[in-house]
């Protein structure tokens, strides 16, 4: 009984099957609902993992108590610290490589992958070895973050839900994004943070009927993370005296714009950087997976044994929490050491996910962001000491950049920033810093850190949502009215040469006793000449249409068009029958065409 579940659970998705069934409104809120505390007890097992990995692997026991914001204590391996990694590596390596190849790097490019490539559909094992990998990544020391892969696993798990209940593949996509975005939320706390990222990141279309399963998956796993894991923010602020940093004055504003464009630049280094190791790792190291990862990672234990030796703590590696809450708390404030910290995790997240980890680039991000936005605000404070900077604020700020500027997830980043520090003071610096960043980043690397290596691999994903204006138009604004009547006893000479005389009609109706036979363009003139010129024009008719309003949307029109296999759509005052004088125009492929030209023209071009 245990085998056949595991063994139905293991399976691959299998492909849509054609009968599938839209949900109500009503099944689709309750689904999310359901996936959301699915995602939320995601988020909590995911942590507790993490826990038990780093407590046995670090420290040599086993417990569930694990503060990330705490440094850890020496392990007691002493040296022998720097085989943690590896040992965590070939674990890693196993789990990918025998059960889910999609389960190895950030989890955030699978998930875009598996939407606008492949309609939503996830393998439910990948949310086991996900948490699992990643679990174990993190735990030994891998300097990686957690929302890639509580991300993919609330994706799954969402998948598997959608593909068991047979929804058509625009709810099976709508629940895997509510599911990506739960799983964020809850791992973050950060509730509107996680559905904007599922937003900006993720969905496909941006309506009510994808926006409110969003919500609803995001309200509850950050329920259900707040119920086990507590309502705590990520991290504790030291506020300044004037919560609002002195915002009036022009040359703070100018300091953070500054900041803004250091962070687009070192956001564009940090994706390069990533993307550069994962070559070499391919190029220089080579072999098999296990060879790879073991030699990245064992770099990576030597990192966080010199950071350990040189600076009391293993800040080089894992999700660096303690170091972040220091930098926010006013107790880190060497400009020097910064630098360094920042110079270490961007070597340590591109060694580990440059060479196979499991894992997402959130936490490094936010990380550097602090690290790099502090050391700016450290600077700055000696330099223009009258104008009330708070390092804090640009650690903050920071964070926000490097988050915005790598991921693209602009306005995700400035609200799951202010939601982990609760330091909505610092909003106008995070605005100005994220916006400045994103653009210089996008001056460098075009493409974000999720999508430059789905792009790489020929799998292109639209850099924004755009509306479809044509969708919007009506068949009346969008149909060709040259068209003219002629009987259907015209012979294929007789129309040649009215179609050569009448070079302002496009469209032909074919009348037969009042009644319409079939509709014929002006480019079907080649068409007769195979004809013998004594045969009827009605020979050489379209007869597959379809009769519409004049009312209904152009959208409607090409629903009714692909229903029917029909090349062109007839367009009448009132549905039903279409006697010949009450046709008002035509629309074809012709027509749909030079609609979605007006509407590109209306939206920025890429």
């Amino acid at each position: 009984m245990i085998g056949t579940f595991v063994s139905k659970f293991l399976r691959s998705p299998s492909a849509p099957s054609g009968d599938e069934n839209p949900a109500s409104i009503l099944t689709i809120s309750l689904l999310s609902v359901f996936i959301g505390a699915l995602a939320g007890l995601g988020a909590v097992m995911f942590h507790g993992m993490i826990a038990i990995f780093i407590n046995l692997m670090f420290l040599g026991k086993f417990s569930f108590v694990y503060d990330a914001n705490v440094y850890l204590p020496t392990s007691a391996w002493g040296p022998l610290v720097i085989l943690v990694p590896v040992i965590g590596a070939v674990g890693v390596s196993f789990l990918v490589k025998n059960f889910a190849p999609e389960a190895k790097g950030s989890g955030v490019p699978d998930v875009i992958h598996a939407i606008y490539h492949k309609q939503g559909m996830i393998r439910p094992v990948v949310s086991v070895i996900k948490l699992a990998a990643s679990s174990l990544t993190l735990g030994s020391g891998g300097s990686v973050g957690r929302e890639g892969p509580i991300a993919q696993v609330g994706a799954s798990f969402s998948s598997a839900v959608a593909q068991r209940l047979k929804i058509p593949a625009w709810q099976r996509i709508t629940l895997v994004t509510a599911g990506a975005g739960g799983g964020i939320a809850a791992a973050f706390n950060a509730p509107i943070g996680g559905m904007l990222f599922a937003v900006e990141i993720l969905l496909h279309e941006i309506n009510v009927r994808t926006i409110i399963p969003i919500a609803l998956s995001a309200a509850t796993a950050t329920y259900i993370s707040r119920l086990f894991l507590g309502s705590h923010y990520t991290f504790v602020m030291s506020f300044p005296e004037n919560i609002f940093h002195h915002m009036i004055n022009p040359l703070l504003l100018m300091s953070y714009a500054g900041l803004g464009v250091l962070m687009g630049a070192a956001s564009a280094v940090y994706i390069k950087f990533l993307y550069g190791f994962e070559e070499a790792f391919n190029k220089w190291v080579g072999g098999s997976y296990y060879r790879k990862h073991m030699t990245g990672m064992f770099l990576v234990g030597v990192l966080i044994y010199l950071s350990k030796t040189v600076f009391g703590h293993y800040s080089a590696g894992g999700l660096g929490y303690a170091t972040i809450q220091d930098i926010l708390s006013g107790n880190l404030m060497s400009f020097h050491l910064l630098l360094i910290l920042f110079a270490l995790k961007l070597i340590t997240t591109s060694l580990s996910l440059g060479s196979g980890a499991a894992g997402g680039i959130f936490s490094p991000a936010i990380f550097m962001g602090a690290t790099l936005g502090s050391a700016v605000g450290t600077a700055m404070q000696g330099l223009l000491p009258a104008t009330g900077i708070n390092h804090t604020t640009f650690a903050v700020a920071g964070m926000a950049g490097m988050v915005g500027g790598s991921t693209g997830a602009v306005l995700a980043a400035i609200v799951m920033i202010s939601e982990m520090t609760f330091d909505y003071g610092a909003i106008i610096p995070m605005i100005i810093t994220v916006a400045l960043s994103y653009g210089i980043r996008r001056a460098f690397v075009k493409e974000s850190i999720y999508t430059l290596g789905l792009v790489r691999q020929g799998h292109y994903i639209p850099s924004q949502l755009q509306t479809d204006l044509y969708r919007f138009e009506l068949a009346k604004d969008v149909m060709e009215t040259r068209f003219e009547t002629i009987p259907a006893s015209l012979t294929a000479n007789e129309f040649s040469a009215i179609v050569m005389q009448k070079h302002d009609i496009v469209w032909f109706l074919i009348e037969e006793s009042g009644n319409l036979a079939g509709v014929v363009h002006r480019d079907d003139l080649f068409l007769t000449y195979d004809t013998p010129g004594n045969q009827g024009v009605n020979k050489i008719a379209q007869r597959r249409y379809v009769v519409v309003s004049d009312e209904i949307t152009v959208l409607d029109v090409i629903v009714r068009l692909q229903e029917q296999q029909a090349s062109v759509a007839l367009i009448t005052s009132g549905e039903g029958g279409a006697p010949v004088n009450s046709v008002k125009g035509l629309i074809s492929k012709q027509e749909i065409g030079n609609a979605m030209t007006r509407s590109i023209e209306l939206t920025s071009l890429p």
